[in-house]
């Protein structure tokens, strides 16, 4: 398959590149140009005019993997018109042009589509209720795109893994701390399904081969609060844990609205790949084997041109 996948200079975009170019033909978008990547890169902003067309045209992908998108909640909260932009009129942008060109698309969404007051997993079919900007332009993005091809597949996801500026993750959090020995503090009321971005990714792929379409809840199958998640961490990797400190979100001072419950059902999804889904334990140990081979020193090494 010839995929094209925008935001390869981000964390899902660029490990999602990294391994669908070991049996696909990969195209990285982005408005930041890397060098030295093992996959073609072309630099365009595709919120100039016309250059979404333009760059289906001459890539002509199979697969469009949209990963691009203004992800900082407090950005977001700073700059709503931007995050409207980005995320809700954009990837509409895409999926028409993808529609009319032939190609399948794929929408990366957020668990944060839902306000977490609900008891118990969410499913697909439970009704959103976003409390920040970013989440709300996000369930604006799932519903531009399915209005203009229903055939488009949504992925809900909540990742980390190793990026470029080694701080887009939560994970990254943890270890620049802890390694540190620097105290810090863990969300003890935030319940999600934290999922190793290698495994994302290798989901994806699958996805793509078997023409899924549709919202799914992309995710490990394991919940557990962003306390517990670092306390995991920190045994794997032979750190303190002690030094995570177990605090509410409600005293964070953070802008954006965060939800306490983001736990996801991922039952549809491993019914629809027909197997079960990577458990939560099995990435958190393909993420320290990167880290001892040295891979964010590795994809640090692209340099900006």
């Amino acid at each position: 398959m010839r995929i094209l996948i925008t935001g390869t200079s981000g964390l899902l975009g660029l490990n999602l590149a990294m391994q669908a170019r070991e049996t696909n033909t990969v195209i990285g978008v982005d408005r930041t140009r890397l060098a030295g990547l093992p996959f073609e890169q072309i630099q365009v902003n595709l919120l100039e005019t016309g250059q979404v067309e333009h760059t289906l045209e001459v890539t002509k992908p199979d697969w469009l993997v949209h990963c691009a998108a203004l992800a900082n909640l407090e950005a977001c909260e700073s700059d709503p018109a931007l995050a409207t932009r980005l995320n809700t009129d954009l990837p509409g942008e895409l999926a028409t042009a993808c529609a009319c060109g032939g190609v399948r698309m794929v929408q990366i969404s957020t668990d944060a589509v839902f306000d977490g007051t609900q008891t118990g997993l969410y499913t697909e079919e439970d009704e959103a209720h976003p409390l920040s900007v970013y989440a709300r332009t996000k369930l604006d993005g799932e519903r531009a795109v399915l209005a203009a091809n229903p055939q488009v597949l949504v992925a809900r996801v909540n990742f980390y893994g190793f990026s470029r500026s080694g701080e887009r993750s939560l994970a990254e959090f943890f270890i620049k701390n802890l390694s540190a020995g620097v105290p810090m503090k863990g969300f003890r009321d935030v319940m999600f399904n934290p999922t190793f971005v290698g495994d994302l990714a290798d989901l994806l792929i699958c996805m793509l081969e078997l023409e899924l379409s549709g919202v799914y809840h992309t995710v490990s199958p394991q919940v557990m609060s962003k306390h517990a998640f670092g306390v995991a961490l920190a045994r794997r990797f032979g750190w303190d844990e002690s030094l995570i400190v177990a605090d509410s979100v409600d005293r964070s001072g953070l802008v954006a609205q965060r939800s306490h419950n983001l736990g996801l059902s991922v039952h549809k999804l491993s019914t629809g790949l027909g197997k079960s889904l990577p458990l939560f334990f099995t990435g958190l140990e393909r993420f320290y084997t990167q880290y001892q081979q040295g891979y964010p020193q590795k994809i640090k090494s692209y340099p900006q041109q």
